[in-house]
């Protein structure tokens, strides 16, 4: 199936309106965000692990790409708390589960093929940086080839400057509330926006803290 696949498109996804589908496996659901491909696909979606379900062992050949929202994610590395944040590059296999549940936010077969460090970070007690303007701090998680990925944290009343994203950007609201000229975007928000699209974001009272990815939506 193909879902969002014109990447030349602003796609605004928000979790009022959620569709959740069930997985092949007993106790695992998906939101599907975009989607290229059957059961393996370039994927973006929001996953959720009933407590006790478990996926059965996959390799990643275009790589995956994990940020634990809610609960704990487990596999054979260990247990992932909320916050956790991570990379599985191409070639990697896992059989992950969650003993209590979890709610996930996943990327699939995204990966450049040169692109092969596996990433954990935990969002918790990393470092923050100052942002370009007063008000914002971010957390960088990634960056490969132009393709850079990170956590953004707004103060209430944080304006940015007009900018323009020469490849893409994609944002999934984690807090607050985050806005910009076309509208207001609660938690659980999804966007998508094209190669050489130009906003000026901005928060109001209640702040906001985003996951970014921007220069990965290609030439398209």
């Amino acid at each position: 199936m193909n879902l969002n696949d014109d990447f030349s498109l602003r796609i605004v996804a928000r979790a009022a309106d959620a569709v959740w589908t069930p997985s092949p496996l007993p106790g695992v659901e998906r939101r599907m965000l975009d989607r290229v491909g059957d059961e393996v696909a370039r994927a973006t979606s929001l996953v959720r692990y009933a407590p006790g379900s478990r996926f059965d062992r996959h390799v990643h050949g275009g790589g995956e790409e994990i940020l634990v929202l809610e609960g704990v994610f487990s596999d054979e590395t260990g247990d992932h708390p909320a916050g956790t944040y991570l990379r599985h590059p191409p070639g990697s296999s896992h059989a992950p589960s969650s003993r209590e549940g979890c709610l996930l936010f996943v990327k699939l077969q995204q990966f450049d093929p040169a692109d092969t460090r596996s990433v954990r970070i935990d969002t918790r007690s990393a470092p923050w940086r100052r942002g370009l303007v007063p008000g914002l701090e971010v957390m960088p998680l990634h960056s490969h080839d132009g393709v850079d990925t990170a956590l953004v944290r707004w103060a209430p009343k944080t304006r940015f400057n007009p900018h323009t994203h020469p490849g893409g950007e994609e944002i999934l609201v984690l807090d607050g509330v985050f806005n910009d000229e076309g509208g207001a975007y609660a938690a659980g928000t999804w966007l998508r926006s094209p190669r050489w699209s130009r906003h000026t974001p901005y928060t109001g009272p209640e702040g906001a803290l985003i996951y970014v990815k921007v220069g990965h939506l290609g030439a398209a």
